[in-house]
């Protein structure tokens, strides 16, 4: 089902897990999703966005150095990719995360781990709303 949009869609995956990259970049491109760049932390992305701008970012909130909220922050203050969209994909269930997830202006959807099919069919149907 690979078409022109899926592969020009650029995809920011921000996931400290290696195995987790690995698994999600897989199921991403089995859907025709081929440009995607994996980062392991939140400074490592500032870093990247400074000179890119993707379509989407798949973020998780638990990793070392930068965390998923650190993230989000310093893009704001730093004016960095505004309007691009987030998908918040992270092990945690806590309802202070949902909640303070829904204060940063990016934020589009907020998943729980493991991802399955569904909820990157979630991720995609997010992805191809932005791209309208």
């Amino acid at each position: 089902m690979e078409n022109k949009t899926t592969n020009l869609c650029k995809i920011l995956l921000i996931e400290d897990d290696v195995v987790t990259n690995f698994i999600t970049t897989s199921k991403l491109n089995n859907l025709g999703y081929s440009n995607i760049t994996a980062v392991e932390n939140g400074k490592e992305a500032i870093d990247y966005l400074k000179d890119n701008k993707p379509d989407l970012i798949v973020l998780d909130l638990n990793m070392p150095i930068m965390d998923g909220f650190e993230f989000m922050e310093s893009k704001e203050q730093n004016c960095i990719c505004m309007g691009v969209p987030i998908v918040i994909v992270t092990s945690s269930g806590r309802p202070s995360d949902k909640e303070k997830a829904k204060t940063f202006l990016d934020v589009i959807s907020y998943l729980e781990k493991p991802l399955n099919y569904d909820k990157l069919q979630k991720i995609l149907m997010s992805l191809r709303q932005c791209l309208k």
